[in-house]
């Protein structure tokens, strides 16, 4: 498990946003670094990212609408200026990224996932790095992802990934709020261990979900045989380290069944 081959990498909006609400430039080239220095190294890496509102609101910055029209219009605006960005960080490297837009749907009904599921594949035997969203442009409430979270199970799932990798705005799960300092990192969480009860039901400032909704993905993943690794995206270095020496790497580690 210290060398996977195939790994899940999921980047939430609260890594890659700035304060104001907008894309963190500065922050994605990092991850990209990691991803790029990985992917040399031979691993397959299928990357699930935020940030397509947060690219629109900087692309629109006159524009207040809070509205579903108005995400809806910073989503369409935002993910051709966030995969855009991608494109030009992984150019960098030599590495070309593929843009895939998804629904719930492409999971539900077996066609449409063979057919997603052999882009990918193909993609990433021809060592294009697959760059995962939700379609927010089209997607209706009652048929959304809970969040990237919930996503990013289900690629890893249905790519049979050895690795899924959550990158959040905190180290992992903590013993009780990791605001205080009597909280402590739980570094392993083992079958059968439950730690429910640590973890609050509060949401990310920018995203859809929270690290209530992070666990409960976690588990579902681990329990289907592919080890979880909760970390903080804006660690440096956070992805090398959680990938090549998980024992000593700061984060949560959900052991798979």
């Amino acid at each position: 498990m210290n060398s996977p081959k195939r790994i899940a990498v999921k980047v939430g909006s609260n890594v890659l946003t700035r304060p104001d609400g907008r894309l963190d430039i500065s922050r994605m080239a990092a991850l990209v670094d990691q991803i790029a220095e990985l992917h040399h190294r031979g691993m397959e890496i299928m990357l699930v990212s935020s940030g397509a509102v947060a690219s629109g609101r900087g692309a629109l910055p006159h524009l207040k609408d809070e509205s579903v029209a108005g995400r809806q219009l910073f989503a369409a605006v935002g993910q051709a200026k966030l995969i855009e960005h991608y494109c030009d960080l992984f150019q960098e490297y030599g590495i070309t990224v593929g843009q895939i837009l998804t629904t719930k749907e492409n999971f539900v009904n077996e066609s449409l996932k063979a057919n997603q599921m052999r882009c990918m594949t193909a993609m990433l035997d021809n060592g294009v790095i697959p760059v995962i969203n939700e379609n927010d442009t089209v997607s209706v409430e009652e048929l959304m992802f809970t969040d990237n979270d919930e996503l990013s199970g289900l690629v890893a799932r249905m790519m049979k990934a050895q690795v899924l990798v959550i990158l959040s705005n905190v180290d992992g799960v903590f013993t009780g709020n990791p605001d205080d300092p009597a909280s402590e990192l739980i570094h392993d969480v083992r079958p059968g261990d439950d730690y429910s009860s640590c973890v609050g039901s509060s949401k990310s400032q920018f995203g859809r979900g929270g690290m209530m909704t992070k666990m409960k993905t976690a588990l579902g993943v681990a329990a289907d045989g592919i080890e979880v690794r909760i970390a903080n995206g804006r660690r440096q270095d956070v992805l090398l380290n959680v990938l090549t020496d998980p024992e000593k790497a700061v984060c949560t580690r959900f052991h798979a069944k």
